[in-house]
């Protein structure tokens, strides 16, 4: 359907005014297109071949029909502490189409200036996060996990001034779902439980309308969040992601990832990695994600007593443990190509990840190798400084793969589907941004195509398999990149 005849629907906005501000967007100077997601806008069933009212689209100047621009108001505790009023500073919602699947889509223009939440901010987002975003969020889509996702990005010669004057960008974000665990923290806090009530209502009938027939849906809803944030903090380990700002306002009831700001895929395995440099007491690092997952489920528990009994919300997360050990079990299981797993292979998954950290081993690139392994262990070694760390896990793994019943063949293609041979490392992307400062975007679509898909050979990016180079490993970023 082309642009001009889409009609756009606003269903938050039935919702309560304390819930949302409306904001009208604020367009870029001389906005020109730098890419379109075409297989996100298949699945919205959008014609994207009219560059220039794509261009305009995103620019928040043209205006379709239902559209009804709002930001969203929420809470949140940002690094533990809580802040009683944020809500969406830069990211204007601008409507709801159905995908293919008739699910809700909500659009919304990431960068396209103030709203009532900007507080001291402009509203505006630069080229270079614009880009981090634009790309991560389709990586972790090509990998399987959960997440928004972003059908455009433009840029413009509109100065944004960040420590130095860089040039504005907007991105057109797409998610099932923008409701936040900070969003039902505003109404608890703020003792507006009618807002509260409805706000859940709201949540069950977008993410988990199954609920709607259950005597207790809010105590089920809960349920249905804590189980899907279990398992999302499994996903992101198990691949080596570092979200980096995992304030409940960024976590999503929905159970995607959402909000990237300073993440970092790891380069060398090191479960105490901090990509925030804002994080000076290392609460969001890599290995404290899971932790910290439970804590913030423990805020949105706290925000949800005014509609379920307190002791059952409090039974519901005594599994969290359990469900989150399951599913990464499970997940680090394929990984290492093993058939069936058990409780047993915790202390051998946990004797390879010691053996990974004291060799300083490229996360994505050993289970890459690993993926391969047919009891030559030439390439594996090459891997680490010194060689009987990773001989004696070998040995370790050579007994343990007599259990399967599974072919070495077999075991070799499923792996090759588990163990990315490409993820979207921070210098990796800081080259495409530095490239894009000066108007060249080739890069920014070549790193796309391997976001797309992250298990392919692609032959011609080969230079981005291999090991981080020493001088961009590990690198922190700030909440503004």
């Amino acid at each position: 359907m082309k642009l001009k005849d889409i009609k756009l629907t606003n269903p938050y906005l039935e919702l309560p005014e304390l819930c949302y501000s409306r904001v009208e967007p604020k367009p870029l100077k001389k906005p020109f297109l730098i890419h379109v997601n075409s297989e996100l806008a298949d699945t919205l069933k959008i014609d994207v071949s009219d560059k220039e009212a794509l261009t305009s689209f995103v620019n928040g100047e043209l205006v379709l029909e239902g559209s009804d621009n709002f930001a969203m108001c929420y809470a949140g505790h940002q690094f533990g502490h809580f802040v009683p009023r944020l809500g969406d500073g830069r990211a204007i919602n601008i409507g709801t189409v159905k995908d293919v699947n008739h699910i809700n889509q909500h659009l919304q223009l990431k960068g396209a200036g103030q709203t009532l939440y900007s507080r001291s901010g402009d509203g505006r987002a630069v080229l270079r996060s614009s880009i981090r975003e634009y790309l991560m969020s389709e990586a972790m889509h090509g990998l399987g996990i959960e997440t928004t996702r972003a059908l455009a990005i433009i840029g413009s010669e509109h100065s944004v001034y960040r420590q130095t004057w860089e040039k504005g960008s907007i991105v057109l974000r797409v998610s099932p779902s923008w409701v936040r665990f900070g969003t039902f923290e505003y109404f608890a806090h703020s003792k507006n439980f009618k807002e509260l009530e409805a706000l859940a209502n709201y949540a069950i009938n977008e993410c988990y309308p199954h609920l709607n027939e259950e005597k207790d849906k809010y105590y089920h809803f809960f349920t249905e969040v804590m189980g899907k944030t279990a398992r999302l903090m499994a996903q992101w380990q198990s691949i080596g992601f570092n979200h980096g700002v995992m304030n409940t306002d960024n976590m999503s009831v929905l159970g995607i990832t959402i909000d990237y700001g300073p993440y970092a895929f790891l380069d060398d395995y090191d479960v105490n990695f901090v990509c925030n440099h804002t994080d000076k007491h290392a609460r969001y690092s890599f290995g404290n994600q899971p932790r910290i997952g439970e804590w913030n489920l423990r805020a949105l528990a706290l925000a949800l007593e005014p509609l379920v009994q307190k002791e059952h919300l409090e039974k519901v997360m005594t599994h969290y443990g359990r469900l989150y050990s399951r599913h990464f079990l499970y997940l680090m299981g394929r990984k290492l190509g093993l058939d069936e797993v058990s409780d047993n292979d915790f202390d051998f998954m946990k004797q390879m990840f010691g053996m990974l950290q004291s060799l300083h081993v490229d996360y994505t690139l050993f289970f890459r190798t690993l993926s391969r392994y047919n009891g030559e262990r030439k390439e594996l070694l090459k891997l680490g400084l010194f060689h009987t760390p990773m001989n004696e896990w070998l040995d370790e793994y050579d007994v343990r793969l007599e259990q399967n019943n599974t072919s070495q063949e077999e075991r070799h293609k499923e792996m090759l589907k588990t163990n990315p041979k490409y993820v979207l490392k921070n210098y990796m992307l800081q080259e495409a941004i530095d490239q894009a400062e000066q108007g060249e975007f080739g890069l920014v679509d070549d790193l796309f195509k391997i976001a797309q898909d992250p298990y392919g050979e692609h032959k011609e990016f080969e230079r981005w398999a291999g090991v981080t180079p020493d001088a961009f490993k590990n690198q922190k970023l700030s909440c503004s990149s």
